[in-house]
C-alpha cells in the first residue's frame, strides 16, 4: 500500500512538472513531447495520443522514457553546433518555403531552419525579419470599454485585500476556501486567431460549424493556484447553483468565498435564494457562502480571464489538431480541470504584495 502511494504521489509531481512546462509556451516541439508523456502518465491510450498529436507509439514510449529519467531536460531539444547564420542561398530558400506555405507559425519556421540547415538564430528578430522579407506580418487590433472606471476598479481591489488580509489565518489553515470564479463560452470557431500571414491573402481555417458552444464555469483557489472547471449548456442562474453545490462538494466542511463578476445570473433572486438558506442562521462573519463582485467593466481584474486566454491560445496554437469540436473541448479540459495556474495577476491581492 505504502509503495502504491508513493508511486501515485510521484506520478502527480511528475505530471505537475509537465503542466507547469506546457504552460510556460515551449517550442512546437517540446510542446507535443510533453504533451504526449503527460496523456501517457494520466493515462490515455496511445492509439488516442497518436490519433490527437500524430505521433508514433514508439516516439510516445522514448520521450516517456527519457522523461522519467532526466525529468524535462529529457524532452527538451538539445541544439548542439547550431550555426547562427544562413548563406544568402540558404536565405533565398527559406524566403521561397515561406512564400509557397499557406499558413505560418513562428516555432515551425524555428523547427524549419534548426532540421534542415542546422541554424539557430540567438534573437527572435532574426526570424522577424526572415518572415517580413516574405511579406508576413502580424497583425492585432486592441479593445477598450469606454465605461471603464479606474477609481471604482482601485476601490475594488482594496476591497479584495482587505478581505484576504482579515481572514488570512483561516485561509492558510483551509477553513477559508477563496474563489476566483468566471464563466467561457467555448464557439467552434474559438480555434481561430492571429497567426502568421501573408499581407494580402487571408488564412482560413475550416470550421463546419461555429453555431456549436460549450459553457465552462471556472473557479481558481487563491491559496493553492488550482483550477476546478465544469461543463453546463449554459451560464444562468440554474447552472450557478449547481456550480456553486459542486465547489461545496469538494469542500463540504468549509466556507467558501466567491469573487466573481457582476453578471445577472450571479445576482439573480434564484442565486439569492440559494445563498440565503444556505447561510441562514449565521453571522455574516460566518456565513458558508460569501460573495464579492468586481468593479464592472473590467475583466482583466479576475485571474480566471487569463486562464482561459491561456487556454483559448494553446488551442490557437493546436488548430491543426482540432478536427472536432469534441476534440477541441477535450483539449480545452486537457489544458484547464484540476491545473495550477500561478501567475503575476493572481498575486495582485496578496496582502503582503
Amino acid at each position: 500500500m505504502k509503495n502504491f502511494l508513493l508511486e501515485q504521489q510521484q506520478k502527480e509531481e511528475r505530471i505537475g512538472i509537465l503542466t507547469k512546462f506546457i504552460q510556460s509556451n515551449p517550442e512546437a516541439r517540446e510542446l507535443k513531447r510533453a504533451m504526449a508523456v503527460k496523456m501517457a502518465l494520466q493515462g490515455e491510450v496511445y492509439s488516442k495520443i497518436t490519433q490527437l498529436l500524430g505521433m508514433n507509439k514508439s516516439c510516445i514510449t522514448t520521450w516517456k522514457q527519457k522523461f522519467e529519467a532526466q525529468g524535462i531536460n529529457g524532452i527538451k531539444l538539445a541544439y548542439k553546433g547550431a550555426k547562427s547564420y544562413l548563406t544568402p542561398k540558404q536565405r533565398g530558400e527559406v524566403i521561397t518555403w515561406l512564400e509557397t506555405k499557406k499558413y505560418w507559425d513562428l516555432d515551425e519556421l524555428v523547427t524549419y531552419l534548426d532540421e534542415h540547415y542546422g541554424v539557430i538564430y540567438q534573437s527572435r528578430q532574426s526570424y522577424y525579419d526572415l518572415l517580413s522579407d516574405a511579406g508576413i506580418s502580424w497583425k492585432k487590433s486592441q479593445k477598450v470599454n469606454p465605461s471603464y472606471d479606474p477609481e471604482l476598479v482601485k476601490k475594488k481591489k482594496k476591497e479584495i485585500i482587505d478581505f484576504l488580509e482579515q481572514n488570512q489565518a483561516e485561509i492558510e489553515a483551509g477553513r477559508l476556501i477563496v474563489f476566483f470564479v468566471d464563466e467561457c463560452h467555448l464557439l467552434g470557431d474559438d480555434v481561430c486567431g492571429y497567426v502568421w500571414g501573408k499581407r494580402d491573402i487571408r488564412i482560413e481555417i475550416p470550421i463546419k460549424n461555429t453555431k456549436k458552444r460549450q459553457t465552462y464555469f471556472g473557479a481558481l483557489n487563491y491559496h493553492t493556484k488550482k483550477f476546478i472547471i465544469r461543463e453546463y449548456p449554459a451560464g444562468n442562474s440554474e447552472n450557478t447553483v449547481k456550480f456553486i453545490k459542486d465547489l461545496r462538494k469538494e469542500y463540504p466542511e468549509t466556507r467558501i468565498a466567491l469573487i466573481w463578476d457582476g453578471a445577472s445570473y450571479h445576482k439573480s433572486d434564484e442565486v439569492k435564494d440559494f445563498l440565503a438558506s444556505v447561510n441562514n442562521n449565521y453571522e455574516p462573519t460566518e456565513w458558508r457562502i460569501t460573495c464579492i463582485v468586481f468593479a464592472p467593466n473590467a475583466p482583466e481584474q479576475n485571474p480566471v480571464e487569463d486562464i482561459w486566454l491561456q487556454t483559448k491560445n494553446f488551442l490557437r496554437k493546436c488548430w491543426h489538431l482540432c478536427k472536432s469540436f469534441s476534440v477541441v473541448k477535450w483539449l480545452f479540459k486537457f489544458f484547464t480541470n484540476n491545473q495550477k495556474f500561478d501567475f503575476p495577476k493572481v498575486h495582485q491581492y496578496a496582502p503582503c504584495s
